[in-house]
């Protein structure tokens, strides 16, 4: 059977990898703190038909010959590059205007890393996500919580939450802990904008080792008001779209060209 057959099947392969890729980048566009994926290509292996020779005397070396047997996914990166952000001038959304990440824990313990700080507070006043997981402080091990015995409250460039009373006195109540990893490209994604840690990403495996004040690790200036948008470019995504699209027809047309060669084959005895 001709090379071409299966070379280009696994071309049709990746480049449908790609678009899913590129569909779920642009179906995110507008979802906030998205950050959007990228595919790599790399070839299979080769079939060598000729293998190179050392120079020796008067004759000179000559090189390999191999032919090419395909392509596959070598991988899928998330792009961490920081997103535009958009004034709300709700208190509630947050914006870090830096590398760092809030954390999150769900009503099973389970901790969680975002850039998305659409937040809001809830009936018993917690600072909680859409999902009404609850916002950690620095210290990793309470959220932060604003009774209905205030009437507002403002969040610094540092994290700190200051309460605010009827009679104009303040209360300070915590401030939000920020998380900040070696290797962000090596969280693993679970949906809701939101990431767990994995082996590659940081070499502490626990968001309570990694867990502080945006001041002491340096994960950005935390700014009330903003939110963080997708990092995904239109125009960039509808190019790769066309690029990909095109890659899938030439492919196919291979495996048509091939699949006229092999009747040729079978129809020279006639």
């Amino acid at each position: 059977m001709l090379r071409s057959l299966n070379s280009s099947v696994s071309g049709m392969k990746a480049f449908q990898n790609k678009l899913d890729v590129i569909g779920n980048n642009i179906a995110n566009v507008n979802t906030v703190g998205f950050k959007k994926s990228r595919i790599m290509f790399q070839d299979v292996l080769s079939q060598t038909v000729r293998g190179s020779s050392t120079p020796s005397g008067n004759a000179g070396g000559t090189n390999p010959v191999q032919i090419g047997l395909g392509v596959k996914t070598a991988t899928v990166d998330t792009i961490h590059t920081a997103g535009s952000p958009t004034t709300t001038n709700l208190s509630s959304d947050l914006y870090i205007d830096g590398n760092g990440f809030f954390a999150v824990q769900n009503d099973n313990g389970s901790k969680y890393l975002t850039r998305a700080g659409n937040f809001t507070l809830d009936a018993n006043g917690d600072l909680v996500t859409p999902q009404g997981y609850k916002v950690l402080q620095a210290d990793g091990k309470s959220g932060i919580k604003i009774s209905s015995d205030y009437v507002s409250y403002s969040i610094d460039f540092n994290g700190n939450v200051t309460a605010v009373k009827a009679d104009g006195t303040t209360d300070p109540k915590g401030t939000l802990g920020t998380v900040v990893v070696s290797n962000p490209g090596g969280l693993k994604k679970v949906g809701g904008s939101m990431y767990e840690l994995t082996g590659n990403s940081d070499i502490k495996q626990n968001i309570d080792d990694l867990i502080s004040d945006r001041q002491t690790n340096h994960a950005g200036q935390i700014v009330s008001g903003q939110l963080e948008m997708s990092n995904v470019d239109l125009s960039e995504e509808i190019t790769d779209m066309i690029i990909a699209q095109r890659g899938f027809q030439a492919n196919a047309k291979v495996i048509t060209v091939s699949d006229s060669i092999l009747e040729e084959l079978v129809n020279l005895k006639r």
